[in-house]
């Protein structure tokens, strides 16, 4: 895991800063696609935990809004701004000047991210109870349910900070291609927060503050478990702020836009927040359990392809190759509808039974797999637009263009909006997650259409056939998912054991129903190889 592929990249002895150029995409976006299917797969298990223990009472409606907030700055800032703006301005310091002109910038990056992140951070955790409002005012009508979630708010918040140096040492890694590590290291969050809810909830007077001790206890837990893979590259960086750095100066001025632009969806989602909060009791935690299903598709097929092309493209065209780059945006689509769109699919047919499978235990009843299973179908609707805008929007910021992603984000925005206040009164929380897909069809097209013009998006031959194999395997495994799945009342009288074998057979036959199409029309793993 240290060292996904040991003849690419340059020892840390060298003076050469340049990283590798060519490291196959298909195989560095397997190892991601792994670590993030472990990752994903912890996650539900957390999430099986949380729903047992909590259900979707105030005390998981009070950690999710409280987690949510941390995070989703995380995404926007971490995972988003910095990390697109960053890896671009990396990637041409690697290629372009020597190495210790590369540790001047991390060491002047890390320093000024920390300074940063720790006003942001004491600036929050002295808010906190006017953030819960912000993000989350239906709360506002709950003393006792505001006041919870602000106490867990300030135990969370600083994980903003933790996982912020953490996703700057995961860039570093990505940009010479040690990828699993990065994608590895959320697997400590889920440990952390089973951990806490088994372990630490039986000694709190609020069973639920066990969950957000548990996320302060990960995000230490995830900066220490980067460390020694950056020093043994050689590039562990002594922080030391320095903002008239020309490198800080240039990815400062890219992560203005780019911190709208990259992460519109997440905005969108936490707008389904604050209206849900103004909904009936439980409408926020429905809507989570069905984000995390849809979540796990899109990590392992649309963030992996997403994290291994951003390099790839930065150095493409850092070289100019335009040609390549065009090439690479074409390779990134196909390869996440080759897997997004029998995934939103079978999400679609299978809800009940999944949200059953895993979360039909202890305090989560009935009711609630039926309301999270409609929101849950609505998100699906929009997962192959989330891995499009995740393997799209690099086309940008590997040119270092944040300003159109950020164009294009606004009309989505002020889109998703108007979906909202349309859909919110038929079909109430529901409707706030087919707003957000519908949305995110828009943000998708338009990056497409605009990477199109510029000629940065040239589709290859053979779209023609490949829709048609593709289409069609979906269409025969859907058949046969809908003709072998039970009636979803029926799995609500079964065992665990009993749901897991029923769900794992139902997975594993459409899967093979699908490939076992694609096969018989021709399609090979070997058509989807291509070097970065």
């Amino acid at each position: 895991m240290a060292n996904d592929d040991p003849q690419t990249v340059p020892p840390p002895v060298s003076d050469a800063a340049q990283p590798p150029v060519r490291a196959g995409l298909l195989r560095s976006g397997l190892v991601v696609s792994v670590m993030t299917m472990v990752s994903r797969v912890m996650g539900l298990a957390r999430d099986v935990v949380i729903a047992a223990l909590f259900g979707a009472g105030q005390g998981a409606d009070a950690f999710f809004v409280a987690f949510k907030i941390p995070n989703f700055m995380r995404r926007l800032f971490a995972e988003g701004a910095f990390n697109q703006a960053f890896i671009p301005v990396l990637s041409e310091y690697a290629a372009q000047r020597s190495r210790a002109e590369v540790r001047e910038l991390l060491d002047a990056v890390a320093g000024s991210l920390a300074v940063v992140l720790l006003l942001i951070t004491a600036l929050a955790m002295f808010a906190a109870p006017w953030l819960v409002w912000l993000f989350a005012p239906g709360f506002g009508r709950d003393p006792a349910k505001l006041a919870l979630t602000a106490e867990m708010l300030r135990l969370t918040f600083p994980y903003l900070l933790l996982i912020s140096l953490t996703a700057f040492a995961g860039s570093v890694l990505n940009t010479w291609s040690r990828f699993a590590v990065p994608a590895f290291t959320p697997v400590l969050l889920n440990l952390s927060l089973i951990g806490a809810a088994v372990l630490l909830t039986p000694l709190m007077s609020e069973p639920a503050m066990a969950l957000a001790w548990g996320v302060m206890i990960a995000g230490l837990a995830q900066l220490a478990f980067q460390v020694p893979f950056l020093a043994r590259l050689g590039l562990m960086p002594r922080p030391w702020p320095n903002f008239a750095h020309a490198g800080v100066r240039r990815i400062l001025v890219l992560m203005a836009p780019a911190l709208f632009g990259v992460s519109v969806s997440q905005i969108n989602l936490l707008l389904d927040t604050v209206l849900a909060s103004l909904l009936a009791p439980g409408s926020v935690s429905w809507l989570y359990y069905s984000d995390r299903l849809v979540e796990l598709p899109l990590g392992v097929f649309g963030i992996a392809v997403g994290t291994v092309i951003l390099p790839a493209l930065s150095r493409r065209h850092a070289e100019q190759s335009g040609e390549h780059f065009a090439r690479m945006l074409d390779w990134a689509m196909r390869a996440v509808l080759l897997l997004g769109v029998p995934a939103a699919l079978a999400l679609v047919i299978l809800a009940e039974p999944l949200l059953i499978s895993l979360f039909h235990y202890g305090a989560m009843t009935e009711r609630d797999i039926a309301m999270a299973a409609m929101s849950l179908r609505a998100y699906a609707l929009g997962l192959v637009a989330f891995m499009l805008i995740k393997v799209l929007a690099p086309g940008f910021f590997a040119r270092q263009d944040t300003k159109t992603p950020v164009k294009v984000g606004i009309i989505a925005m002020v889109a998703n909006m108007v979906f909202n206040l349309i859909l919110i009164w038929p079909l109430a929380h529901a409707g706030l997650a087919l707003a957000t897909a519908l949305s995110a069809f828009l943000n998708a097209g338009l990056l497409g259409y605009l990477l199109w013009r510029q000629q940065a998006l040239v589709p290859q031959p053979g779209w023609g056939r490949y829709m048609v194999q593709l289409l069609g395997g979906c269409a025969v495994m859907g058949l046969g998912l809908a003709w072998l799945a039970p009636e979803w009342q029926q799995w609500l009288g079964w065992g665990v054991g009993q749901r897991v074998l029923h769900l794992a057979g139902l997975v594993v036959g459409g899967a093979a129903i699908y490939f076992a199409w694609l096969a018989a029309w021709g399609v090979r793993l070997r058509h989807f190889r291509l070097h970065g």
